[in-house]
């Protein structure tokens, strides 16, 4: 037998009294996060709702989001976590794609997730209204967690949607629960731990890395239900956060905000002892930035939904390479393949692949996307990379976004780097736009710092001393701002860019 929610149980009856969630001056205590999520099972089976049903979860980083969830995998249903912020049309579409039992989601979005609800003919509650309060009060909590096997479905995780609709990532309590517990083990996390929960938890990398980790070993989590640099750089303060995990963008606004406040004054009543990133590439400059500003190491790790989603971490003690996603997590593997599924030669570029317990067994009703992304029991993740002498990995760039410019590989990242190099730079994106004689030109997308005066010629000047002539962005564009997706990563097929 197996659920991930007997994790909180036995989190429960160790540390009752210990703080497993808090919102600014708001805690709630791993005991009553127990109790609640009981009950919850509780409402839910009197709403019909059994193992295996599908229950969809539309909450920001609030406390009712960990209740909600782990009272779902306690009922043995399955949570499928959406983002707050989607429109009609698109809860629709994934809530009607996983035939959803039930739609629990809070006031700002209730709207919205009502009127999916109604167009899909099945029930939507508030669980952050006092009516839903005094159901759950009147419920009779469910005590016993309800048996699970390890390849059973928890979680169902739908994909950003690259390239066309959304898919659904099935995520066994298996897949969880061995990657959550080698989380912990490779962060060296403990009770004593506060973590930064500025990751959505609708996202895999703040649920499994974030939430799941710290109720798997007592840990405390403190919110931010939607990320802002000064605030978060108050919080990190004010609740003596241990462990920073954050995407790349949340580093840069860091910085920002640690500038803008005085970086020595926060260094100095800082508890930071480790900071993880992924999600996107980490440019180095910026890693480097951020660790003398805050004293802290900063690892990278590497990984996606399909994977639950850690597949490697960047070494928290021993060597470190800046740059590199490190090197595959215990009972994890990796290859690199070219085109055909063959492995690569030694140093050469290849598509990263995947097998281990971390490994989603496929997508929900996709039969044709899992079998163009598995071969031969290996996950395709449509990530390049290369591996050095000592068996670190380093992303190239998705394989989606090469650039093939006059025949020539241009990898944008490789790009990108250069430019956070730049003193004036902020944010950059190094794309691929159509070109009549080339086949492909090379554009970047830059925002330049507050205050900051710096023009496409030097940005462009400055990139083409650095780099081969092949790969220097002969377009240049400063914008104001880059579009960024639920997690603050940089989304490149929202970018335009003018002739």
């Amino acid at each position: 037998m197996t659920n991930l929610a007997l994790n909180l149980a036995r989190t429960a009856a160790a540390h009752p009294e210990a703080v497993a969630i808090q919102l600014n001056a708001q805690t709630l205590d791993y005991r009553s996060l127990d109790e609640r999520s009981a009950r919850v099972a509780g409402w839910l089976a009197a709403q019909g709702v059994g193992p295996g049903d599908r229950v969809a979860i539309l909450l920001p980083n609030i406390p009712h989001f960990a209740v909600v969830y782990y009272g779902v995998l306690r009922a043995g249903a399955v949570a499928v976590p959406m983002n707050p912020l989607l429109k009609t049309p698109e809860i629709t579409y994934s809530a009607g794609d996983c035939g959803a039992r039930i739609l629990l989601t809070y006031g700002p979005a209730a709207a919205e997730a009502g009127a999916a609800a109604a167009e899909l003919g099945i029930g939507c509650t508030d669980v952050t209204a006092d009516d839903f309060a005094a159901a759950l009060a009147a419920s009779e909590a469910r005590t016993d967690i309800v048996e699970r096997d390890a390849d059973d479905l928890a979680v169902l995780l739908y994909t950003s949607g690259t390239t066309g609709r959304p898919k659904g990532a099935r995520l066994t309590h298996g897949n969880l629960g061995s990657n959550t517990a080698t989380v912990v083990r490779e962060l060296g996390l403990t009770a004593t731990d506060t973590l930064f929960g500025g990751l959505p938890f609708f996202h895999v990398f703040g649920q499994t890395c974030g939430l799941n980790a710290a109720v798997l070993i007592g840990a405390r989590v403190t919110l931010l239900p939607r990320f802002d640099a000064a605030q978060a750089l108050s919080i990190l303060s004010r609740d003596g956060v241990t462990v920073m995990e954050g995407v790349p963008t949340m580093f840069l606004g860091l910085l920002a905000a640690a500038d803008a406040a005085g970086s020595t004054g926060f260094a100095e009543g800082a508890g930071l002892r480790l900071c993880v990133t992924g999600g996107a590439a980490m440019p180095v400059e910026v890693l480097h930035r951020f660790e003398a500003a805050f004293g802290c190491p900063v690892v990278e790790g590497y990984g996606l939904s399909e994977t639950s989603p850690v597949v490697t971490f960047g070494g928290v003690e021993g060597l470190r390479k800046p740059g590199s996603i490190g090197t595959p997590i215990d009972g994890v593997q990796v290859r690199l393949i070219d085109d055909e599924g063959k492995d690569v030669a030694e140093g050469e570029v290849g598509e990263l692949a995947v097998r281990g317990p971390n490994v989603t067994p496929g997508y929900w009703n996709r039969p044709e996307a899992d079998e163009a992304a598995f071969a031969d029991g290996w996950f395709r993740t449509g990530d390049l990379a290369r591996c050095d002498e000592d068996g670190f990995y380093f992303i190239v760039d998705r394989k989606k976004d090469l650039v093939i410019r006059g025949g020539y590989n241009v990898y944008p990242r490789e790009i990108e780097e250069v430019l956070y190099e730049h003193p004036a730079v902020a944010e950059a994106a190094v794309l691929g736009v159509p070109h009549e004689l080339h086949g492909e030109e090379i554009a970047a997308v830059v925002t330049p710092k507050p205050g900051a005066e710096v023009t496409a010629d030097e940005l462009r000047a400055f990139v083409k001393a650095r780099v081969a002539p092949y790969k220097y962005p002969r377009i240049v564009q400063l914008v104001p701002g880059l579009p960024k997706g639920p997690t603050g990563k940089i989304l490149k097929r929202e970018i335009s860019v003018e002739d």
